[in-house]
Order: structure tokens, then C-alpha cells, then sequence
């Protein structure tokens, strides 16, 4: 079963490709889903487009799909990239903080 992130944020394929040490995995993306002669297809894909969007997960790995454990494309999670992330796209993991639901006034 597909495995969702805490966090992931969505980017452009060529605002990831800047990083100095990207590489990245064309033989796991997701099939492009097309209507042809009126029936919905699915095709597979073989390359990354730079308006492709991607997204960096929580755990700095990217993947072409929401889910963090399908459809990965980078997982070379080193200092470097993760400094990248911080300092050139400003990807950072929100605090969430849990409060407490106000006291409803009983009535």
C-alpha cells in the first residue's frame, strides 16, 4: 500500500535539476494518462519534462507522485542536497503545533 508523507512540496523538474549532484530515475514514473480514439490510455513515460512537477518529501526524497515509497526519481539524500533544498528552492518541514480545542461554554 502506497505510503503518504507527513509533508511534500511540489516543484518544477528544472528548479530540482540545479542541484549540482542530481541524477535522476526515468524507469519508475507514473503513466501519462491520455484519451485516444474516446477510451482513457495510459502510456508510459521515459523522460522528465522541465514543467514537470515533482515533489520533495519530508524525508528530502523526490518522487513524480504524492506518495513517498512509488515513483521515485531521486533518493540521493545527502548534506548537500538537503542544504540545497533549505538555501536555493526554500523547502522547509512545517512545526505543526497540536493545540487543544478551545472549552465550549456549556449551556
Amino acid at each position: 500500500m502506497a505510503q503518504n508523507s507527513p509533508y511534500c512540496k511540489a516543484y518544477l523538474a528544472k528548479s530540482l535539476r540545479a542541484f549540482v549532484g542530481w541524477t535522476e530515475t526515468t524507469t519508475n514514473l507514473r503513466k501519462k494518462r491520455e484519451i485516444v480514439d474516446g477510451k482513457d490510455v495510459e502510456t508510459e513515460r521515459t523522460r522528465i519534462e522541465d514543467e514537470d512537477v515533482l515533489y520533495v518529501h519530508d524525508c528530502y526524497i523526490v518522487t513524480d507522485g504524492i506518495f513517498k515509497d512509488e515513483n521515485i526519481v531521486f533518493d540521493n539524500v545527502t548534506d548537500e542536497w538537503k542544504k540545497f533544498c533549505t538555501e536555493q528552492i526554500n523547502f522547509s518541514i512545517p512545526q505543526y503545533r497540536q493545540q487543544a480545542p478551545a472549552a465550549q461554554p456549556q449551556g
